[in-house]
């Protein structure tokens, strides 16, 4: 029989359960992680899209609006784009100090044209000499033989050659042919296309006149130089565009292993392509 006293002093022992209510679906954290995925396989998958889609001009274009690599000038442009200026991946206009959407090089400087414009000059005057000298073969051989044309450092130059056989001076003397004033008569024409300086140079062959001449190779040269100046005058050329009339003498030869050979004997129209300053128009011999 138990002990009723014994029985009230038995220790109460209290199970306490902890309940844990479950969330539905262990809670909405997964849906975020998900709906993240999710984004993240949709910017994929449209990555991939414009990848296929678009031209390597237009993925450049992309690339730069997310990491600009073109400096954007403080300063408009003026244009109708963005800011009052014009598209950075524009391929006709440039940033201020940039460059175009595919250029990989800044903007040009501006070309001097001045070189081009003497190139495009001297090949008119040497196609002009060419055609004078086809359109004399046609007319006459005999005038055509005594036309050379070649380049110097000063421009085009017009050889008119002389030659034993059709002499274009009488021997030793400036005293012009009727060939020579035919010859120049054919000439001024071409001259007359361009309005370029002239210079004209008179040579010699090498033959010297007797011991003790008043007279020689030096003053000969530059005599039959300013009888040209005077026909050519006479055909119309204008005489400001005569830079200088000068003699040589035998000393700078056509030939030079035959000193006195009859094509030494030249006068050199010289048609100027560099247009220096230009001075008076003199006579000189040296």
């Amino acid at each position: 029989m138990v002990d009723p006293k014994s029985a009230n002093t038995q220790p109460i022992i209290i199970k306490r359960k902890k309940v844990v209510k479950a969330d539905g679906h262990h809670g909405g954290a997964w849906k975020v992680a998900y709906a993240d995925f999710v984004t993240a396989m949709m910017a994929f998958f449209l990555l991939m899209w414009l990848l296929n889609a678009t031209t390597e001009e237009q993925r450049k274009g992309i690339a730069d609006y997310f990491n600009p690599t073109i400096p954007i000038s403080r300063i408009s442009g003026g244009g109708s784009d963005g800011l009052n200026g014009s598209s950075m991946f524009t391929e006709d206009t440039y940033a201020k100090m940039g460059t175009g959407g595919t250029r990989q090089q800044t903007v040009d400087a501006p070309k001097d044209d001045t070189k081009s414009r003497a190139e495009a000059n001297t090949q008119e005057i040497a196609e002009n000499l060419h055609n004078l000298r086809e359109e004399l073969s046609q007319k006459s051989k005999r005038l055509s033989d005594h036309l050379l044309i070649k380049m110097s450092p000063e421009g085009m130059v017009l050889e008119v050659i002389d030659s034993d056989s059709s002499p274009l001076f009488a021997v030793g003397s400036s005293n012009p042919t009727p060939l020579l004033e035919e010859l120049l008569a054919s000439i001024s024409g071409s001259l007359d296309a361009f309005r370029n300086d002239i210079k004209l140079v008179g040579h010699t062959d090498s033959l010297q006149y007797r011991l003790n001449a008043n007279y020689d190779n030096w003053n000969l040269s530059t005599d039959r130089a300013n009888i040209i100046r005077k026909l050519l005058l006479e055909q119309g050329l204008m005489p400001s565009r005569l830079r200088e009339v000068s003699g040589r003498a035998d000393t700078d030869p056509l030939a030079p292993d035959n000193p006195s050979a009859s094509q030494n004997r030249r006068i050199s129209i010289i048609i100027l392509t560099d247009q220096g300053p230009k001075g008076e128009s003199r006579l000189s011999a040296y």
